[in-house]
């Protein structure tokens, strides 16, 4: 009994000390760059021994460092066979090279779904005879509940027309991204669109100047979108633009409805179908039978897109699909069992079962849309900490350390760690907001022990690198640690 509490008061004294102590290239930097201790939540694990543990517990918002949680379990609970497949469906009958009936276009949170795939899937439909569809164009999007999470919801930011702010749904093409290629000489400004959809144009309002060319974004305002009553869209560009200069630039700013259903019309017509019916949304039969389908690639492939590259829009498709779809070793995927509860509700769900399974306790714990493109989402470094240590333990711990940027290497970690130990072995999920700057992974100290890393920082002070250089510092720290140093702070 007296040995039990001495070994208790002992751990108790151990976690004060790391409380009490940052390194000092840490501790230094955030006394320079005027972070308080209060504005960062810092811990290091080796196995289960805490070696630093710093406001570990408080609740903090995490940016993109919470794309970890969205993709270990979406791994876990999806398996690494998981594809997100598009269809298309019909009930009707073909004769005589006539579908009559409506062709319906199934989403089912494609991750990889490009122009190319479904005009291949079109194109199949030509090989089969079919060259009139003599009903509607049916765009479902019904496995996700609601089928879109973005109307009626302000834009995350000032630049909603940008890449990293789209929201996904079920039927998710080319992202929903025109890209514009903009020529500009002396006195004249050529647009071209891809892509090439039914009825949509870009024209110009912008206005040239002497700019260099580097700096073309300085003059860019968002498009404006004009529908004409014969249904013509018009993608209008405003703002400046310099004189020769070349730039391709891609935008959002299309209805998807308008994307989707235009880009199936106008690409059918391209392969010398005709299709008589109107574009509509809805939901597909039961029992309609499958024309043609594409399925993404295999879940570690688009894993490793959503970490390395900290792509919002995918991680948020990965955390409906937790909430509407599970893994299927032959179709790639399922829907599961439809309700009443909202996609979004049993996604959360998902996630908070899996941590309470690992005994992670989920208080304080928020999830918004598994990006970190939120200002509410919240996340202890305990929690994220013991959740990395999971992924540790995880049949698919090659898979899920694989996606993760390597320090001076790749993806966000690329120009980050240079001639430091942490170079080349460091592997670390970055998260950067406005007044949030995030690091969490695992890093090889001296002695090539694996370390749990989690740092964040939520301050004013944050920005312009400040928050960086401290997260920086605290990695080649571990990294230059061995376990005697490491054991004696700071």
């Amino acid at each position: 009994m007296f040995k039990r509490a001495t070994l208790v008061l002992s751990l108790l004294c151990a976690a004060s000390l790391a409380q009490a102590q940052l390194p000092a290239p840490v501790a230094q930097l955030m006394q320079k760059s005027g972070i308080a201790s209060g504005e960062v939540g810092l811990l290091v694990l080796r196995g289960d021994a805490a070696v630093l543990s710093h406001q570990a517990a408080l609740p903090m918002q995490p940016a993109s460092t919470i794309k970890l949680v969205t993709t270990l379990i979406g791994l876990e609970r999806l398996g690494p066979t998981f594809r997100g497949r598009t269809e298309l469906r019909t009930t009707g009958d073909v004769k005589d090279g006539v579908l009559r009936g409506s062709l319906y276009v199934k989403g089912g949170a494609d991750a990889d779904l490009a122009g190319e795939h479904l005009e291949a899937m079109l194109r199949a439909l030509r090989y089969q005879g079919i060259e009139r569809i003599e009903g509607d164009l049916v765009l479902d999007r019904s496995l996700f509940q609601p089928a879109r999470p973005d109307v009626g919801l302000p834009p995350f930011d000032e630049s909603p027309d940008a890449y990293y702010n789209v929201i996904p749904d079920a039927l998710l093409l080319n992202k929903n991204m025109l890209q514009l290629d903009m020529r500009a000489t002396g006195a004249t400004l050529q647009l071209r669109m891809y892509p090439e959809l039914e009825r949509v144009s870009v024209t110009s309002a912008m206005t040239l100047v002497e700019r260099d060319c580097a700096k073309w974004e300085d003059g860019w305002q968002l498009p404006e979108t004009r529908r004409a009553p014969d249904g013509h869209i018009e993608v209008v560009l405003r703002g400046t633009f310099p004189k020769n200069c070349n730039r391709s630039y891609s935008v959002n700013v299309l209805d998807r409805d308008d994307y989707v259903g235009r880009f199936v019309r106008r690409a059918w017509t391209d392969l010398g179908g005709t299709l008589s019916g109107r574009t509509i949304t809805g939901a597909t039969p039961l029992d309609a039978r499958v024309l043609a389908a594409h399925a993404a690639r295999a879940l570690p492939e688009v894993v490793r897109d959503i970490n390395k590259t900290s792509d919002n829009t995918l991680a948020r498709l990965l955390f409906l699909s937790l909430g509407s779809l599970q893994g299927d070793p032959v179709d790639g995927s399922l829907a599961l069992p439809g309700g009443e509860v909202t996609t979004f509700a049993r996604a959360d769900g998902a996630v908070r079962d899996w941590l309470r399974a690992q005994r992670i306790d989920d208080t304080g714990f928020v999830i918004d849309n598994g990006s970190g493109l939120s200002r509410v989402e919240r996340i202890s470094a305990q929690q994220m900490g013991s959740l990395l240590q999971a992924g540790l333990r995880s049949p698919w711990a090659p898979e899920f350390q694989a996606s993760l940027p390597i320090g001076a290497v790749d993806g966000t970690m690329r120009r980050r760690l240079a001639g430091t130990p942490a170079a080349g072995r460091a592997r670390l999920k970055t998260g950067t907001l406005r007044n949030v700057t995030a690091v969490a992974g695992y890093v090889p100290d001296a002695n090539g022990n694996l370390c749990v890393v989690v740092a964040m920082v939520n301050s004013e002070r944050a920005g312009d690198g400040r928050g960086r250089a401290v997260l920086d510092a605290l990695v080649d720290w571990v990294a230059r640690s061995g376990t005697t140093q490491a054991a004696a702070l700071p």
